[in-house]
């Protein structure tokens, strides 16, 4: 029997496939965090990558944000330790979990041309935008999720991240993870009924809806809704803080935290501006799963 994921050692997650992880989230009761990372931001401290940092203050899970599939760069490993001198590394990834012991994925942007847009677009490069190409490259590189998502301003719709849902299932072998943090510039819903529906008829494993509390307008019953939607048809469901409010006071983090668990979010995702406040990730693991699982989590070494 796989372990659940708030217990494993860094050598039972290596041997985990697709449908092992998705069984170790769920058999962790929702006490999985993953934090976000921006990897072409500067480290806090040189040498060590932001994906450590976060891992030792309590991620069970690790998503790389900005990251460009053609030209693989995370500023901190060994060959990569400021962009000035970065230079692509196709065994980047690999690297990055060896180091932390923990699942890592990638953001790929449904990027769609044509939604009208509420704010100015945002241009990202092709490796960073989802495709047959940056899904496969995906792969290649040895990524164990994704995240079909949009950051601010960059412009995408439901319609958009249903297709790349599509794509992914035929051309990514990891788990497949599909959803709105906001609305990413667009002008339309982030979610409806509709649009769950959709998403779960295109293959996808975990549902990303907002956190409670981060966008305005979205009541608590309307994301227990699409939550008890997603468990039905045994989709996992990921609440996510990324509109900057996981910088905010340790008390919000907390209250997020217990109001997610109760609606039954499966694992809970802490945006990339945790940087300028780790302590962050630690009070969200804590709220989660208490100090005796968060203890364990920074103690067990990546050797084990």
């Amino acid at each position: 029997m796989v372990k659940r994921l708030i217990s494993a050692t860094a050598s039972e997650i290596s041997k985990m496939s697709k449908d092992d992880l998705f069984t170790a989230i769920k058999a962790s009761e929702g006490r999985v965090v993953m934090s976000e990372n921006v990897v072409i931001h500067e480290t806090v401290e040189g040498g060590i990558t932001t994906s450590e940092m976060v891992r030792a203050f309590g991620a069970d899970m690790i998503l790389l944000n900005g990251f460009d599939t053609f030209n693989p760069i995370v500023l901190g490993t060994p060959n990569q330790l400021t962009l000035a001198s970065a230079q692509p590394d196709e065994s980047v990834i690999k690297t990055l979990k060896k180091l932390v012991g923990r699942p890592i994925g990638v953001n790929l942007e449904p990027v769609d041309p044509d939604i009208e847009m509420l704010e100015e677009r945002r241009e990202i490069a092709k490796g960073r935008q989802a495709s047959v190409e940056s899904l496969r490259k995906a792969k290649e590189l040895g990524f164990d999720f994704i995240c079909l998502t949009a950051n601010p301003g960059v412009g995408t719709s439901n319609k958009a991240i249903t297709t790349a849902i599509k794509l992914a299932k035929e051309h990514f072998q990891g788990l497949i993870i599909a959803g709105k943090m906001h609305k990413a510039g667009g002008n339309e819903p982030i979610f409806t009924k509709d649009v769950i529906e959709n998403y779960i008829a295109a293959g996808a494993d975990i549902l990303l809806l907002p956190a409670v509390g981060t966008v305005w307008g979205i009541r608590r019953e309307e994301l227990k809704e699409a939550v008890d939607l997603a468990h039905q048809h045994n989709v996992l469901a990921l609440s996510a803080i990324g509109t900057s409010q996981e910088s905010s006071q340790p008390d919000i983090i907390r209250n997020m935290a217990i109001l997610n668990k109760e609606i039954g979010f499966d694992l809970q995702h802490i945006g990339d501006c945790q940087r300028n406040r780790f302590e962050n990730i630690a009070e969200l693991k804590q709220a989660l799963g208490g100090y005796r699982h968060y203890l364990a989590s920074i103690a067990r070494s990546v050797e084990r």
